[in-house]
């Protein structure tokens, strides 16, 4: 059988003690610090992962619960305690100090794609200015309600949703991108 040549280590004494490289013993704490970083690592990365997926889709929303207690961090919205406006109909009696602020959009909340092109179409078709047309973030809408963003135009908006055929209006400040916004629900006929 094969042997190897003897060399150094095959003579070892009983006096020597340990002979090779040793380890010290590894410091406390040390897997604490290695999780440590593993937890910010994974943050980091989640952080970044939300921030290009916001970017990349406009669809994507996240919504987090308010911790503070005030409700909900997306929008409050709430219904006018106070009296009841008459509802405008003819754009040009819209007082000059609305008339330059007015802005409107319509968003389709319905399964039909193009309910928000046939509103939209209707509400320019009245007189009022040319409204921005988008998607909701949900298709399963069912009553069409008219948002309006400042007390001042209620009028505005019972107009609007009078030309629509509905009459549901609420003040709120869910909508900050125009001042008065058109959800589609699923009672909208055109």
């Amino acid at each position: 059988m094969a042997g190897f040549p003897r060399d150094q280590f095959d003579d070892v004494s009983e006096r020597a003690g340990r002979v090779g490289a040793h380890r010290a013993p590894a410091r406390r704490g040390r897997g604490w610090v290695r999780l440590g970083w593993a937890v910010l690592a994974t943050g980091v990365l989640v952080l970044v992962g939300l921030f290009v997926l916001s970017r990349l889709d406009s669809s994507f929303q996240l919504n987090l619960p308010d911790l503070a207690g005030g409700g909900t961090a997306s929008a409050t919205a709430s219904a006018s305690a106070s009296s009841t406006q008459a509802a405008i109909t003819d754009p040009s009696a819209v007082p000059s100090d609305l008339a330059a602020g007015l802005s409107i959009s319509v968003l389709n909340g319905t399964k039909e794609p193009t309910a928000d092109d046939t509103a939209g179409d209707k509400i320019a078709a009245a007189g009022w200015p040319d409204p921005a047309r988008a998607d909701s973030s949900s298709t399963s809408v069912k009553t069409t309600i008219v948002y309006y963003s400042d007390a001042r135009y209620e009028g505005v908006a019972r107009g609007i949703a009078k030309l629509l055929g509905g009459d549901q209006v609420q003040l709120s400040d869910a909508y900050p991108g125009a001042t008065i916004t058109v959800v589609l629900g699923a009672d909208f006929t055109g």
